[in-house]
């Protein structure tokens, strides 16, 4: 069992595959208390996340150690207090409000674009294109939070919470499947983390409010619709959310925005450089759309490029790893189960499934244009109620920033290109960056 804990801590997707070849679709692990439960079985998934709050909640160590940065926000809230959440937030990822923010997100990439990639008649040079994505989905989801101004407490709010990410993933370890405890001296640099979030977003959240008070009429500076900004911030303080569930969300967002992208996105981008037909047809594809792209519903008005998004996040699924902890007996996978059982849901291995998805291994976007693709096994945002409320938002920005980037600039692969390997945190990161060759294109519109 020991040696079990070491490879979930070293290699943790490895673990995961090892052990579904070998035992199957349900197995249970043998560690002390009530059963844990890899699910590897898309319809047992798709019942454990798709009765949550009536059969299954999110009390598990996972979601615990989440909590610890962001409280109880809607990625990481346990029934019953997560459907409050939901709907005060709602508002803000309407499709109407997402469209407010198209325009602070194409910013952010164009800005990137300008300082860190060739210009035309430059050579081509070899980018981190990982670091690249990080830096862009950091500014994006900045400016989507708080408009264009990044400066003051805006800045030290996302800066802190990224480096929280490292953190959460230590103790949050812990599921999978024995119980492993973070340092002493890690437990004590996430209290203070939060304690240091806790007080810039009270900063961040007074100064807005007072703006919109200061505001004639009750309207904010500029003639915003709100009485708080057109950003999410503003959006979230005009719901009526109290101050603490505003800062919940807040970190919530940029947590799950900022790596959900950057991870997403340098995927994408590697196997649209290891297929070049395909980089050629999602151009195609993008130098028609008018601009700006709108964050809102990509799939109308670019279908091949929402197809090669869907696909690389069938093949890298930022959320690789879901636990759930049954309320109440249960079936799974027509095995009997335990109240307190603990279930783990691995989109890693279910989007892997052969029987699910034919050459599983291989990067075929067009599977996606095929009516029906990916019900029955497809599950990078969640399922059901729970279903991601950003999933829009995110799939908007990748969408907006592949449109931008691809339009100007080709990726390519470096001499003896090696893929990097897939490093599970919060998110499927690229393990040492991902250089890629970027050059600057000769027809770019």
């Amino acid at each position: 069992m020991a040696r079990d804990a070491g490879a979930v801590r070293g290699d943790p997707l490895t673990f995961l595959t090892d052990v579904s070849r070998r035992y199957g679709d349900l197995v249970s692990f043998p560690v002390p208390g009530l059963p844990t439960l890899l699910v590897g079985d898309a319809e047992g998934a798709r019942h454990v996340l798709q009765t949550a709050g009536r059969g299954w909640t999110k009390q598990t160590v996972q979601y615990a150690a989440l909590r610890q940065v962001t409280g109880p926000g809607l990625l990481a809230s346990a029934e019953p207090s997560w459907l409050t959440h939901r709907r005060a937030a709602a508002p803000a990822f309407h499709h109407q409000g997402l469209a407010a923010v198209s325009e602070q997100v194409t910013a952010a990439v164009d800005e990137a674009v300008r300082a860190e990639l060739p210009a035309p008649g430059e050579p081509d040079r070899v980018v981190d294109v990982a670091a690249l994505m990080s830096r862009i989905a950091l500014d994006a989801v900045g400016r989507a939070l708080f408009s264009a101004d990044l400066t003051g407490h805006a800045t030290e709010l996302l800066q802190a919470t990224s480096r929280s990410a490292d953190l959460v993933v230590r103790l949050g370890r812990s599921m999978l499947p024995a119980i492993v405890w973070a340092p002493t001296p890690a437990r004590v640099r996430l209290r203070s983390t939060r304690r240091r979030l806790e007080r810039i977003t009270a900063e961040v959240i007074a100064e807005r409010r007072s703006l919109g008070a200061a505001a004639p009429g009750g309207a904010a500076p500029g003639g915003a619709a709100g009485s708080y900004g057109d950003d999410l911030l503003g959006l979230l303080l005009a719901s009526g959310m109290p101050d603490q569930q505003i800062h919940d969300e807040l970190v919530t967002m940029v947590v799950a925005g900022h790596e959900t992208v950057a991870g997403s996105l340098s995927w994408t981008l590697m196997l649209l450089a290891e297929h070049e037909e395909h980089q050629d047809r999602t151009y195609a594809e993008l130098a028609d759309l008018p601009t700006p792209v709108r964050l809102h519903d990509p799939r109308s008005r670019a279908p091949w490029t929402r197809a090669v998004l869907d696909e690389a996040l069938r093949l890298y699924p930022p959320g690789w790893v879901l636990s759930r902890r049954a309320q109440h007996d249960d079936v799974v996978a027509g095995v009997p189960v335990p109240a307190g059982t603990l279930a783990i849901v691995s989109p890693w291995l279910i989007h892997r499934r052969a029987d699910l998805w034919p050459d599983p291994e291989a990067f075929r976007p067009e599977r996606f244009l095929q009516e029906g693709a990916g019900r029955r096994g497809y599950l990078p945002f969640g399922l059901g109620a729970r279903l991601c409320i950003g999933r829009d938002f995110a799939l908007g920005e990748m969408a907006v920033v592949l449109a931008r980037l691809l339009r100007t600039h080709r990726v390519g692969l470096t001499p003896g290109w090696c893929r990097p390997e897939p490093l599970p945190r919060l998110t499927v990161q690229p393990r040492g960056g991902m250089p890629l060759i970027v050059g600057a294109r000769r027809d770019a519109p």
